[in-house]
Order: C-alpha cells, then structure tokens, then sequence
C-alpha cells in the first residue's frame, strides 16, 4: 500500500519541482512538436497542456499512475476545451493499441518509471511506422565528478521523489532500444545543483 508521502506528497513536489520557469521553456521547445494522435507518458499536472497546438492534434491520450497528478491532467484539459483520453495505468504495460500513435512525449518520466527498458519497448510498440517519441528527460551526467555524487545520493533521493532517478541514461537509452536518436539539446540547467541539472532533449524514431 502506498504510504501517505508516496499519495499524496509526491504528486505535489512533482508538480512543483517539474513547474519551474526554466523547466517550463524546456517544455516549450519540444512539447509543440506533437502531431497526429498524440500520446503523453507520465501526463500527470497537465504540464504540458498549454503547449500542444490543437491545429496539430488529431486526438491526445494519455497516462498516469497518479490519480492526484491524473485529476489536474484532467482538468488541464478541459481547461483547454481539449477532447483527451486519460487513463490510469503505468508505462510497462499500456492500455493502447499497437502502432495506434504518431507521437509520444515523454517529460522528466522515464526517471521514475519501474522498468526504463520496458517502457521503450512499449513506447516503441504503440507508435506507427515513421512515427516519432519527443523527449524531455534528466539523468546521468557525462562528467565523472557529477555523476559520482548522483550515484551517491540516488538512494535517497528515490525514496523522497517517488523512485526518481539521477543515473539513468536518456538518448542513449533510446537509441538501446532501437531508436535512432536525434539530440536537439543537452546541458546542465542553470541555477541548480549539477547531479539533479543534467537534461537531454530531442525526438527518437524506430531505427531502420
């Protein structure tokens, strides 16, 4: 059973930490991307709402384990006068059809999820033939030094943030699973602490 931190202060420290005005201009230069049917992984807040364009979205579904995080995507939504299909559930096994998406966004998720791997594989599988996974992730930096306090402090800061990551690989976790990967940007964030600052964005497509 999840405990009362787990229910209920977690979903408001994501929606806080994953809010932050330079989080937010991360958003903005990925999230506009989404075309056709669109599926958001980790949809939870509603985040990313304001930066869909409707002339380009054909549907939007999306997914959460969160039911506090699922309630505000809903109402994000609707907010927006936006049609959505919000469901429960986790990314190792979605509830969506095979090939049935020509985009999947992925924002600061792929850090909590229980099985990265897993969750590519069914990224990939949902997705259309040509069709293409924005992503907006942080994880293991690429200098020694940092990535040696994130490996230092991940055990505790997993527990505090909801399973949450430092060391997890991000575009080269795509490419692992047969991705072909292309970064549009990868740095630290400016004004916070580096083992939690390191992000990498861009778009990954079926390789092959």
């Amino acid at each position: 059973m999840a405990s009362w931190w787990e229910r209920h202060g977690v979903p408001r420290l994501i929606k806080c930490a994953c809010s932050q005005g330079q989080i937010m201009k991360l958003r903005s230069r990925i999230v506009p991307y989404a075309r056709g049917h669109v599926l958001e992984l980790g949809c939870g807040g509603g985040i990313n709402m304001a930066f869909y364009r409707p002339e380009q979205v054909e549907s939007f579904s999306g997914i959460d384990p969160s039911p506090e995080l699922l309630a505000m995507s809903r109402a994000a939504a609707a907010g927006r006068g936006m049609a959505a299909d919000i469901r429960g559930g986790v990314g190792e096994a979605m509830p969506f059809d095979s090939g049935q998406f020509d985009t999947v966004v992925t924002t600061f998720t792929l850090c909590s999820v229980a099985d990265q791997a897993a969750v590519l594989a069914e990224i990939r599988r949902v997705l259309k033939p040509g069709g293409t996974a924005l992503f907006l992730e942080h994880g293991g930096a690429p200098d020694a030094g940092v990535a040696k306090w994130q490996r230092r402090i991940e055990p505790v800061w997993k527990r505090i943030g909801g399973n949450c990551h430092l060391t997890r690989p991000i575009g080269d976790a795509y490419a692992a699973a047969g991705f072909a990967v292309e970064r549009q940007g990868a740095a630290y964030m400016p004004k916070t602490p580096r083992p939690f600052g390191w992000v990498e964005y861009g778009a990954a497509r079926v390789a092959g």
